[in-house]
């Protein structure tokens, strides 16, 4: 077994995985591979914190937790379910507003040029702002253990030096539950039918194909996902780590750009039979869109890592840079002298 697999075998186990759950967005089963799959393939370079059986079984579960969460109240749900989707129709616009090849900086702009064309971002989805956000998150999270770290093992006095550790081991908590929250918005990025208004059959448009109206999306990413993708397919599938070198709102673009362009080849082969029982078309197609989230997830931990080297903490901040150099002692920014 590499790397990958054994943690895959080891953090699938830990979980439990075997036991059936409802279908949720990927599934539960689909969102758990997707993060122990990235998690696995991790390299060398990011913490060690995060490279153990161990955390790759949290984030598998804590990327269920968005779907989990569901149903907690009527302010909680309407503003939170519209993060999982993105609704894109034929021409590459979101409800006849932005282009999703143009979006807007902020949500807060998104928002305003959704209403210009007379819908709102409650009805068509926000997710690239969601998976934006807890990256940006992420990338503080490591900001703060990076310091933290580099603090720790230079403190002289035992009392800060015991602090520094207490509160590195409290960052690596926070930074595991933001990684289950971004695990959750990649995955549902990769899924065709959270970025497109065919969310659930191909509804009222032009359809010259014949594509069905039937609601597929549950079927698909639930009922199917759990019964042929296997978590070792998917983590054979994770592709080279690859650096866009651009902005994180450039990327996250891209990345769903690249799953809209799937949405026609998923209804055309639900069309050809390719989703009843193990049809090897349907399986193929499955595991590679899951296999895209684990990917895209474990390059955006990497980034995140990266970013994180160059950012400042606390108040008043100070640079992860110059703590890691020893330039600067850390701890009132972090402790807080208010």
């Amino acid at each position: 077994m590499n790397r990958s697999a054994k943690f895959a075998a080891a953090a699938m186990l830990a979980a439990g995985a075997l036991a059936p759950a409802p279908a949720l967005a990927w599934g539960a089963m689909g969102h758990r591979i997707a993060g122990v799959a990235a998690m696995g393939a991790l390299p060398d370079e990011v913490p060690a914190f995060l490279r153990t059986p161990t955390a790759a079984g949290d984030v598998g579960e804590l990327s269920r937790e968005l779907d989990r969460s569901k149903g907690a109240g009527k302010v909680h749900d309407s503003d939170r379910d519209p993060a999982h989707f993105l609704d894109v129709e034929d021409d590459g616009k979101v409800l006849g507003g932005p282009l999703i090849s143009a979006l807007p900086a902020t949500r807060a702009d998104y928002e305003k040029a959704l209403q210009g064309a007379g819908t709102d971002s409650w009805k068509a989805g926000y997710l690239p702002y969601a998976i934006t956000s807890e990256w940006q998150q992420l990338t503080k999270d490591l900001a703060y253990w990076r310091v933290l770290q580099a603090a720790e093992a230079r403190a002289v006095d035992p009392g800060r030096r015991a602090w520094f550790a207490e509160d590195r081991r409290r960052r690596e908590a926070l930074a595991l539950e933001t990684l289950g929250n971004l695990s959750h918005y990649v995955g549902d990025g990769a899924q065709p039918l959270h970025v497109t208004a065919h969310y659930n059959g191909w509804g009222d448009y032009p359809n010259p194909k014949g594509y069905t109206a039937a609601k597929l999306h549950g079927p698909f990413e639930g009922d199917f996902v759990f019964a042929n993708v296997a978590p070792a397919a998917v983590s054979a599938a994770v592709g080279p780590f690859r650096s866009c070198g651009c902005a994180i709102e450039a990327r996250v673009t891209a990345y769903l750009q690249t799953t809209w362009r799937e949405v026609e080849p998923l209804y055309a082969l639900e069309k050809a039979g390719g989703f009843k029982d193990k049809d090897p078309r349907g399986v193929a197609f499955a595991t590679t869109r899951v296999a895209a989230g684990a990917t895209e997830l474990r390059d955006l931990i990497v980034e995140a890592w990266r970013a994180a080297g160059t950012a400042q903490v606390g108040w008043r901040p100070v640079s992860v840079a110059d703590v890691e150099a020893g330039k600067v002692d850390p701890f009132d920014a972090l402790y807080g002298v208010d």
